[in-house]
């Protein structure tokens, strides 16, 4: 039945390298370009998530005296996905959806999955979260702390690890310091410049996409477009990386660069006056009134910015990969249009082009139907059919998220809602794609039209995109019908 339902030419349908739009907006009204560094213009390879894992772990052993057994466990890669909660009072974690809800099934202390009973007991009875234990405007709840940027993916992992170290050894711990060590020691490995000198050693192996981030510069520059960068890492460290993907003259493309930067902090607090560097890196002392090409500035804040270049509103277009750091602020307080760099898109894109999920999802949704459509019988018999369709649809809604993560499934669903990954991705970015090249697929003057999808109460007009987007759905013609 699925081969029936779903059209010739349905799979490969998306286009890994397509720029994909939740708010209309036309590249020909955007002047400026302004980008964060790491993950926006430097992609990494995956290599650098086991060193920060591992760097952090033996933080954890030899600076803080946890116990040398955790030298034994290594990253393991793909077992957590970004947006995912922790909640640090019961060591949960686990993904919640745009409704606030657990989804049943990705609740993990350690490495282990917790029972779905247990979800629901140690939440009250409920697999909801109330708003006020929820992530703020920056993904830091009062109990929940929401991961949100690539670098935490080592970040998680670890602290499952310790976890199950501790669970498995019957070892007591405080939950609330050992979330803050594993943080403090994660932290660390970026502050003190450990990951820095892993890069800066070995580019070749960790940035990739050198080649198209030139392309994509110079070819804004050409265009007459206006271009900075506004990034938390040093100077040092973004010169080597640019002069590795872009040439010794990459500061010539730039109008501005801004480095040390402090966001989200940068967006929110004017206190920080900008400081120029010299072309070596060092501090200057003299007052800024007065952004110049060419030239290097540490710290600031976003409202100095505003003044002293005069970029506003919809022509700046801005780039980075963290929702809350990088985007929110700008969005909503300030009217910049928004760009998220998501390099999971690439991968969730191939499996969703598959025969495969194309079958899962085209019966799951066929399975929905007659559920929603037949459960008026309520005789005994057709009741046990009913259970039976519920069985059948569980086992494959738990296939389909398998094919993304056997923990976790996708970051932008659930067995059916959006994620509040998802939420938040929709709320903060006007576009969103896998990388920075992606630009070059369209033309600099080209227009996003997100596309119009139908509401709850709307669904019945679209006959060829009800449920399944472009797949058809059985008993169309009945459900039409029904008052």
């Amino acid at each position: 039945l699925p081969l029936d339902l779903l059209p010739p030419g349905v799979c490969n349908l998306l286009n890994p390298a397509a720029i994909y739009a939740n708010n209309e907006i036309s590249l020909g009204d955007v002047e400026i370009y302004g980008f964060d560094y790491d993950y926006t213009l430097a992609q990494y390879s995956n290599l650098l998530h086991s060193m920060i894992f591992n760097t952090a772990r033996d933080i954890l052993v030899e600076q803080f005296k946890y116990p040398e057994g955790l030298g034994k466990y290594d990253y393991i890669p793909g077992f957590a996905i970004r947006g995912l909660h922790y909640d640090v009072q019961k060591s949960l974690l686990m993904k919640i959806d745009a409704f606030h809800y657990v989804q049943l099934g990705t609740a993990y202390r350690g490495l282990k999955p917790v029972p779905d009973e247990e979800v629901i007991e140690l939440y009250g009875g409920t697999q909801h979260i109330p708003l006020y234990q929820m992530s703020d405007f920056y993904g830091k709840g009062p109990s929940l702390k929401q991961f949100m940027d690539i670098f935490s993916l080592p970040e998680m992992t670890l602290l499952s690890s310790v976890i199950d170290y501790f669970i498995t050894h019957g070892i007591e711990f405080d939950q609330v310091h050992l979330y803050k060590d594993i943080s403090d020691a994660i932290r660390d490995v970026h502050v003190k410049g450990v990951m820095y000198k892993w890069i800066e050693k070995d580019m070749e192996q960790y940035i990739l996409h050198g080649d198209e981030i030139y392309a994509v510069l110079n070819r804004l520059v050409n265009h007459k477009k206006k271009l900075f960068l506004i990034t938390n890492s040093p100077f040092s460290f973004v010169d080597k990386g640019m002069k590795h993907m872009v040439g010794k003259n990459w500061r010539d493309l730039f109008d501005m660069v801004i480095v040390q930067a402090d966001k989200p902090n940068f967006f929110t607090d004017r206190r920080k006056p900008f400081r120029k560097l010299d072309d070596k890196g060092s501090l200057q002392w003299d007052k800024i009134n007065q952004l110049e090409k060419g030239k290097i500035y540490k710290e600031g804040n976003l409202f100095d910015f505003l003044r002293l270049t005069g970029w506003r509103g919809s022509k700046v277009l801005y780039f980075g990969d963290h929702l809350y750091s990088d985007l929110a602020d700008l969005m909503l307080r300030h009217g910049w249009r928004t760009g998220a760099i998501v390099p999971e898109l690439e991968t969730e894109i191939r499996i969703i082009n598959t025969e495969q999920y194309m079958h899962s999802l085209t019966w799951q949704q066929a399975l929905t139907g007659l559920l929603e459509r037949m459960q008026m019988y309520q005789d005994a018999e057709s009741k046990q059919v009913l259970l039976e369709w519920m069985k059948e649809r569980q086992e494959i809604r738990s296939l389909t998220k398998n094919l993304f993560n056997p923990q976790f499934g996708s970051i932008f669903r659930t067995f059916h809602n959006p994620t509040y990954f998802s939420r938040r991705l929709v709320r903060f970015s006007d576009i969103y794609m896998a990388s920075i090249s992606c630009l070059l697929n369209y033309d600099v003057n080209f227009t996003f039209y997100p596309r119009r999808t139908p509401l709850q109460h709307e669904a019945p007009l679209w006959m060829d995109q009800l449920c399944t987007g472009c797949m058809k759905t059985p008993f169309l013609e009945e459900m039409v019908h029904i008052r």
